[in-house]
């Protein structure tokens, strides 16, 4: 089985620079949604069928073979547009939308095993909607076999009251298909080439074609509107969250937390209120995450705490504990039992095992060993107007409060570093580090003053 998706329409309902299949539902893009449903359900090829916004959506989407509907002229012209792709192919070939993000790879594998089944030179998914406006109606012969499907702007009033509607994914023969798509005339209210015109002309040549009628219209429903993006986010979040508690993961209120698609998390870890977890990120088992928490692209071990978080493209690893208002930034990475307290950033850092931040620090470029104490206010100064440079400090390292350690520059094993003092010189081990003036006291200063 391979498939062609279509995706060269503009969406201009979505009114929107971006291509409407590169909108994302759910963390990815609703087209990259639709090209994994087809590779799941068994696809050994896809082929996209682009035309607005094409070079973006190349640029987008990898993984697939892009063919380009210059002129969009509708369904069946944009088949057509991908005939060479498949001159030497037989068997059967899917057909989908890239705006249908919905759409399950359970319900791809129903249809595609009916097509098998039946023999049928094609096979056309239908679904019954509350309300079916715009949507192309299935015509049904008396027997209830399949007689046409009349698109919306071209049905009469008795065909617009019918429910059952074309999903618009269908498989068909591969030779077959593309012999009646020659056919396919213009002559309707769009002046446009319709795809469901082949399945008319395959059954007045004496082909079988079969209807597979989805149980759950929603896993069908095409994306042309903010509103109805917003409604498929929902949607599909549902379906994620649902998937976690199966597994064993404690969401404690679906309704506000927000987790991508492709997120993993281990067992018996507990997702607090307002929490988004997004891209690629892993979670361990046994944490508590949120509330008040976005990470994004993370990884994190296990038994992990962390509220009111902000932490991305980084690792956390086991038995950290994390917040409230801690920022890790991209290339970090926090190491087991570290605990991270309130108003701290690190960026680009390595924390070692079991060091502390307790609370407003900013660690930026740094390399630090284990069982490290970073006073209050203490913070690595990695910029001097043109580059960056890195601090390193060994194992077992305290530093006073409101210290400011000025890179390049090194603290050995054991070092410590008196209360606010500005360190731009290295630090041998396990010498304490004393860098401010004398203290000197004024007598009478106030008196004068005043």
């Amino acid at each position: 089985m391979e498939t062609i998706i279509l995706a060269a329409g503009k969406g201009t309902r979505m009114k929107s620079k971006l291509p409407k299949v590169l909108h994302k539902v759910c963390g990815k893009p609703m087209l990259q949604h639709v090209i994994d449903a087809a590779k799941s359900t068994g696809s050994s090829r896809e082929v996209v069928v682009i035309g607005n916004g094409a070079e973006l959506v190349r640029e987008k989407i990898s993984g697939v073979e892009f063919v380009l509907q210059a002129e969009q002229l509708g369904t069946g012209h944009a088949v057509l547009c991908a005939k060479e792709n498949f001159s030497n192919s037989a068997g059967t070939l899917m057909i989908l939308c890239g705006d249908t993000p919905l759409v399950t790879s359970d319900l791809l594998k129903k249809l595609s095993d009916a097509h098998e089944n039946s023999k049928a030179a094609a096979t056309v998914l239908s679904a019954e909607l509350p309300d079916a406006t715009g949507y192309g109606r299935i015509i049904r012969e008396a027997d209830g076999s399949f007689k046409k499907i009349v698109e919306h702007k071209d049905a009469n009033d008795t065909e617009k009251n019918i429910r059952e509607v074309n999903a618009g994914i269908y498989c068909f023969d591969i030779q077959k298909l593309f012999g009646a798509l020659t056919q396919v005339k213009n002559d309707n209210a769009q002046g446009e080439y319709y795809l469901p015109d082949a399945l008319t002309i395959l059954k007045n040549s004496g082909e079988k074609i079969s209807v597979v009628t989805a149980e759950n219209f929603s896993d069908t429903l095409g994306i042309n509107s903010r509103v109805q993006l917003a409604e498929a986010e929902k949607i599909l979040r549902q379906r994620k969250n649902f998937e976690l508690m199966d597994s064993g993961v404690t969401i404690l209120d679906p309704a506000t937390t927000y987790i991508d698609s492709e997120v993993e998390i281990g067992q018996d870890t507990i997702i607090f209120p307002n929490t988004y977890l997004e891209g690629k990120t892993k979670i361990g088992a046994d944490c508590e995450i949120g509330p008040g928490t976005k990470f994004t692209n993370m990884i994190v071990g296990d038994n992990v705490q962390a509220q009111f978080s902000y932490c991305h493209d980084s690792e956390i690893c086991d038995g950290v504990i994390l917040g409230p208002y801690v920022h890790i930034r991209p290339g970090s990475k926090i190491s087991a039992k570290v605990k991270i307290g309130n108003f701290v950033e690190v960026k680009n850092s390595t924390v070692g095992e079991g060091s502390k931040l307790p609370h407003l620090q900013y660690i930026g470029d740094t390399d630090m060993g284990a069982g490290c104490n970073m006073g209050c206010g203490t913070i690595t100064v990695n910029y001097d107007g043109k580059k960056k440079f890195r601090t390193t400090i060994g194992d077992n390292v305290f530093v006073g409060c409101n210290s400011n350690l000025v890179a390049p520059v090194t603290l050995e094993d054991g070092v410590y570093v008196a209360a606010g003092s500005t360190i731009t010189k290295d630090v041998p081990k396990n010498n304490l580090a004393v860098a401010r003036s004398r203290q000197t006291n004024i007598e009478n200063w106030a008196d004068k003053r005043k």
